[in-house]
């Protein structure tokens, strides 16, 4: 993948400021080939499916492209559904974050329109909405095209599927004759090239490269989970996974650094690195890494192409991939060397699930339906792990050492069933005791390093070459999850 950077475009400091502080690192293949088209003036067709950064990829040069000092709408975005045009403004806002004088409003069905009245009586820069409310406004001469310079038709064959073709075409009609258009399709049906042969003058195209994934030793799956959730269901789906190895994927830094936070504080072994991290701290936590000194590495797509570890078990978008291309490269981290692997992306809602799906599509590959497993579930793998540790325990001699204690016990008049269970209650107990003043200096030690450990990810890491993996421990509980501990024997001594 070649190298690409924002800076690479002429655009102002603003907006340079605005994207680092959303956290994005270089821009996505789409976002690359259409910026400077749309600079230029040209009009442009983007044959470019959901989730791909469509939104930054005509923002930037929309906003770039705004006159603060005309008080008037000089650009239009025409969205499907009102969900997309309240995302799509949402987005353009934090891009206008450092230009002030450039305003943002969503126009949709649904909402009172007198309250659309008063925003679009503040004449802000750029109108985001649905054909037919914008057709309400038009009507009702509240909203006027005249200073128009620019009009996005996004997801425009789904507009068209939606019967909305007739209130496109008045719109681009009574647009100025000399504004820009830019439109963008996941499908290219007949309808859409009519418009675009009819509204959009030499049009350039931008159609996304495919990559295959040839890869058949990566079993992918993918888990539908509530929003708010995420992070819960990352937890369970570790302790399920249980990998010695796995690397967790977010899009951007920002992201990074909260999950990274949310899983040492749950007692993960976890290291981060992302674009903001220097390289120094980076390599430490690549050295740790590969040396087996933390378990799970939170990373941007941007950060990990450096990664060259062929033990890692599973790799996990926490955030889908806005390109099939970073798809392939994130679950190409495992399976490497003839290994088998996995990769488990969480999916979040109906614009996340077509996301994926068109991924799946785009690069050949084949993303079963997992399910998060349930605390009934994640009990019973906790007592079958717990069952084959205690198994290779009593394969040994070293438990008789505590043979003394037991007899001891018997003669007090407890029956041997009730001293086991006892023992085994005080070892799932013994997870959630406080750490020891040694275990706070080891993870200050760790913390500056960039791979801060929990004191039970310390001790898992000293004594797993000589335990079996059933005694890996994590702690997944936080406090809106009810807690399944999962159980380690007790030291012998």
């Amino acid at each position: 993948m070649e190298q690409r950077s924002f800076n690479q475009f002429n655009i102002s400091d603003k907006i340079l400021r605005a994207i680092r502080d959303m956290g994005f690192e270089e821009p996505t293949s789409i976002q690359h080939q259409t910026i400077p088209l749309i600079l230029e003036g040209d009009d442009v067709i983007g044959h470019s499916q959901t989730g791909t950064g469509k939104t930054v990829a005509f923002g930037i040069p929309m906003i770039e492209l705004m006159d603060s000092a005309l008080k008037a709408p000089q650009a239009l975005v025409l969205c499907p559904t009102r969900e997309l045009a309240i995302q799509v403004c949402e987005e353009l806002r934090k891009l206008t974050k450092f230009n002030h004088g450039v305003g943002v409003i969503p126009i949709y069905g649904g909402q009172p329109i007198d309250r659309q009245i008063k925003l679009l009586k503040n004449k802000p820069a750029i109108v985001v909405g649905t054909p037919g409310r914008i057709m309400d406004h038009l009507d009702r001469k509240t909203l006027r095209l005249d200073n128009l310079a620019l009009v996005v038709l996004d997801e425009a064959d789904e507009m068209l599927n939606m019967g909305f073709r007739p209130n496109i075409e008045r719109i681009l009609k009574d647009a100025p004759a000399s504004r820009q258009t830019v439109l963008f399709s996941a499908t290219m049906p007949k309808a859409i090239l009519e418009i675009t042969k009819r509204y959009q003058r030499d049009p350039k195209i931008v159609e996304i490269e495919r990559h295959k994934l040839t890869a058949p030793q990566i079993s992918q799956y993918r888990y539908e989970v509530p929003s708010g959730n995420k992070i819960d269901a990352l937890a369970n789906l570790l302790d399920y996974l249980d990998p010695k190895v796995a690397i967790v994927f977010c899009n951007t830094k920002r992201k990074a650094d909260k999950v990274a936070r949310q899983l040492d504080n749950r007692g993960y072994s976890v290291g981060k690195i992302h674009g903001d991290i220097s390289q120094n701290a980076r390599t430490r936590v690549m050295k740790a890494f590969k040396a087996g000194k933390i378990d799970i590495l939170v990373a941007t797509d941007v950060a990990a192409r450096g990664i060259d570890v062929d033990d890692v078990d599973a790799v996990i978008n926490f955030d889908i991939p806005l390109e099939g291309e970073s798809y392939v490269h994130r679950i190409g981290r495992t399976g490497r060397a003839g290994k088998k692997g996995s990769s488990h992306t969480l999916v979040v809602g109906r614009t996340e699930a077509a996301a994926l799906k068109e991924i799946e599509r785009h690069t050949d590959s084949r993303i079963f339906e997992g399910t998060i497993p349930s605390i009934s579930r994640m009990a019973k793998v906790a007592d079958d792990r717990f069952s084959i540790a205690i198994t290779q325990v009593l394969k040994g001699d070293a438990f008789r050492q505590q043979k003394p204690l037991v007899e001891a016990l018997t003669e007090a008049g407890f029956s041997s069933i009730d001293i086991a269970c006892a023992a085994l209650q005080m070892a799932s107990e013994s997870q959630s005791a406080p750490s020891s003043a040694k275990s706070a200096q080891d993870d200050r030690k760790a913390s500056d390093s960039g791979s801060k450990k929990k004191s039970s990810s310390a001790n898992r890491k000293s004594s797993s070459a000589s335990q079996p993996k059933a005694n890996r421990t994590h702690r997944s509980a936080s406090p809106k999850t009810k807690s399944v501990p999962r159980r380690k024997p007790a030291r012998n001594s």
